[in-house]
């Protein structure tokens, strides 16, 4: 009969102890494994994950939170959007926090506003949530969390460094300053830059790198061409730019509006890179397929999330109190869409 042993007993469902019996560690070791202590070396913590993987071990969540005092859940406030930088980081701590043992609760605001905000943490506050990350890309999400109870863990990824407490971001500034520096190696003499939205704090801190690139090496600062964050911003934008002989190298704030930009040089006659070479920020998966393949800008969104997941802990566990600052700087990644401007 499913459930019960040969000798008709119900089977007993592996306990920590055998956990920690196979991994060849003690229970509280195994302990600390599940609740992301720091303090364990990487191949101890994979040889009681396989363990726990081995035995199908299944911990009692609410044994857990009378023993601990705290809950095993954790609330993500998040924009109500497929962009590729917040839905990656989102994916990427949800996979963190459940390796280390904790479910995650998301609730996403259509306006990232103090009203949305409150509510948001609000709701994460009714169930209980150990500690809240809130993916914060806009300066009126910042201002929002103004608004949120000292008493709260709280962690903003992709924040303004001027406002939140405890914050993990990429450089962006220092992204996008690689980017404009590598155009200018290649030997072109300015670069044309494609914005995203004026409200994103992404946005505001890639038109800094772009400039302070250019301003270092004594180059033209064209105008900016602003736009969202779409593929169609990026056609709209790229033909226009198009149309401009004295344009030929283009830096794209994310790789869809880079995707557009290709686009319109390609309708108008103005190939890449022999014409002019574009460089676009993200490295989606479909950037190494682009025609030609993207040079871009890739951001380590699993270092983002384990950061996080890190950081926001030490919060809950009292082991960091204080303002902190995780600054994760981004990487060329060089492909086929940059060489030297035609002569």
């Amino acid at each position: 009969m499913e459930g019960t042993s040969q000798g008709g007993q119900a089977a007993r469902a592996p306990a920590m102890t055998d956990v920690a019996r196979l991994a060849g560690v003690s229970h509280q070791t195994v302990s600390r494994v599940l609740n992301g202590h720091p303090n364990v070396r990487e191949q101890t913590r994979l040889r009681v994950r396989a363990a726990i993987e081995e035995l199908g071990y299944r911990p009692n969540r609410a044994a857990r939170t009378l023993v601990t005092g705290r809950s095993q859940l954790l609330g993500v406030v998040a924009p109500n959007s497929t962009l590729f930088g917040p839905a990656s980081l989102l994916a990427a701590f949800e996979l963190a926090a459940g390796a280390a043992g904790f479910s995650v609760s998301v609730r996403r605001v259509r306006v990232l506003d103090q009203p949305s905000i409150a509510a948001a943490v609000e709701h994460h506050r009714d169930q209980r949530v150990a500690g809240i990350v809130v993916i914060a890309p806009t300066a009126s999400a910042n201002e929002a969390l103004a608004g949120v109870p000292a008493e709260v863990p709280v962690v903003t990824v992709d924040g303004d460094p001027e406002r939140s407490a405890a914050l993990v971001t990429v450089d962006q500034e220092a992204g996008a300053y690689a980017a404009t520096r590598h155009l200018l190696a290649a030997g072109h003499r300015t670069v044309w830059h494609v914005s995203g939205p004026s409200d994103w704090l992404d946005a505001a801190g890639r038109v800094r790198g772009w400039q302070r690139a250019l301003e270092e090496a004594g180059a033209e600062v064209p105008p900016v061409t602003p736009a969202d964050w779409s593929a169609a911003a990026g056609h709209r934008a790229g033909q226009m730019l198009a149309r401009m002989p004295e344009v030929t190298a283009v830096f794209a704030a994310n790789d869809h509006l880079a995707l557009g930009v290709l686009r319109a040089l390609n309708e108008r006659g103005r190939p890449v890179p022999a014409e002019v070479s574009v460089v676009g920020f993200d490295d989606v998966p479909e950037a190494a397929y682009f025609t030609p393949p993207l040079t871009t800008v890739r951001p380590d969104f699993d270092q983002v999330a384990t950061e996080t997941l890190n950081l926001l802990l030490k919060r809950i566990t009292g082991g960091e109190s204080g303002p902190v600052r995780r600054i994760l700087t981004p990487v060329l990644v060089e492909r086929e869409s940059v060489t030297a401007p035609p002569r």
